[in-house]
């Protein structure tokens, strides 16, 4: 004698799904754990599974939520329980972030809203696994016009070249140029070479009448602003 359809019981997590998403529905994620966060994402690419136990083996595993949004798809990948799928959604969450945070710096005053700056830039580089080294071009209302990464690498003034930047700032049209780059072991403290670099660019860009707004480096809990420290 075969089953009726309403003999068959759904698995328990169908109940627990139903009620988080109605949790976040009311209350946003307002008193929520990390692993919560993660786990109802995850519902949205993995439908017939718990994904309780997962979300929680991905924060053990990279320890916040950045970057677990923020990891190589290859990392997410080695992860038993994610596929390429899943890896791959959890990547579409963070680049649409990201392009949310771009959009706004080409809006805004970013030499009024330095925060709106930082953030994108936290966002950018903060979980990359080597040194980065970005420019971003602002127009005369200081908005962004362009960015562009300069170097994939140890920050260095032989490889970054200050007169390339300065050409591409012409190309852009640009009046002020913000440059940033990462510490990924997490350093807020400019190194000696970093502080050449900021002169040598700061330098360049002065003979073709630009000016550099700020640099900023990246560490694990903050950010080294010259223009905060009046060091520009």
């Amino acid at each position: 004698m075969g089953l009726h359809r309403m003999d068959i019981k759904k698995p328990s997590y169908y109940g627990h799904r139903k009620r988080v998403k109605q949790k976040f529905k009311e209350t946003g994620f307002i008193g929520w754990h990390d692993y919560e966060i993660v786990e109802l994402a995850l519902t949205y690419a993995i439908p017939h599974r718990d994904t309780k136990p997962l979300a929680k083996k991905l924060i053990e595993h990279f320890k916040t939520l950045d970057a677990i949004f923020n990891a190589d798809i290859n990392d997410l990948n080695a992860i038993k329980g994610i596929s390429e799928h899943t890896a791959l959604f959890i990547r579409l969450i963070y680049d649409i972030a990201l392009k949310m945070l771009e959009k706004k710096m080409y809006t805004i005053n970013l030499v009024a809203s330095p925060e709106d700056g930082y953030n994108y830039l936290k966002l950018l580089l903060e979980h990359k696994p080597d040194e980065e080294f970005v420019a971003l071009f602002l127009n005369n209302k200081n908005c962004v016009i362009a960015h562009e990464t300069i170097q994939r690498g140890t920050v260095d003034e032989t490889i970054i070249y200050p007169r390339k930047i300065a050409e591409r700032a012409l190309y852009h049209h640009a009046t002020g140029v913000v440059i940033a780059h990462n510490h990924p072991a997490g350093s807020l403290i400019p190194s000696d070479n970093d502080k050449k670099v900021t002169k040598s660019i700061k330098d360049a860009l002065r003979t073709v009448d630009i000016t550099l707004l700020d640099h900023i480096l990246i560490g694990k809990n903050g950010y080294y602003s010259w223009k905060d420290k009046r060091q520009l």
